[in-house]
């Protein structure tokens, strides 16, 4: 029995969906558990948090300065540092909308849908061109 087109939409919503929950469950998870390393002092932190009442206000480049705290992508190198794991959280979970246009990529391509799989391929591609710094001059 073939589906009807709001049967075929409804299938892509649910997988979407699908995915999107379990994406967000396991950030989350990470998150916390990142959290929690943090704040029980189990990894050492870049910026002693006994610090950051002193710099929290500072402009940034006289933070990054008085920290030691690298711009751009530089953080990646410091994601073994309890703050900057929990960076590394918040850009996982930024790459979860991503992730769920990537997987029903297929699905949407599969049934010739070319606009709808076309428009989730653009919208990755914007979200990857804004995490790389892209439309702010690589900055």
């Amino acid at each position: 029995m073939e589906l009807t087109p709001e049967e075929r939409d409804l299938q892509v919503e649910q997988l979407y969906a699908r995915w999107l929950d379990a994406a967000t469950r396991i950030a989350f998870a990470i998150s916390a558990a990142a959290f929690l390393a943090y704040a029980a002092g189990l990894l050492p932190a870049h910026v002693p948090p006994d610090l950051l009442p002193q710099v929290w206000g500072l402009p940034v480049d006289e933070f990054l300065r008085r920290t030691g705290s690298p711009s751009g992508w530089g953080w990646l190198a410091l994601a073994g540092h309890a703050d900057y794991l929990n960076l590394a959280c918040v850009a996982l979970l930024a790459l979860v909308t991503a992730l769920c246009y990537l997987r029903i990529l297929p699905a949407l391509a599969g049934r010739g849908e070319r606009l709808q799989a076309a428009m989730a391929a653009l919208q990755v591609l914007v979200l990857l061109a804004a995490a790389s710094g892209f439309f702010a001059g690589g900055r």
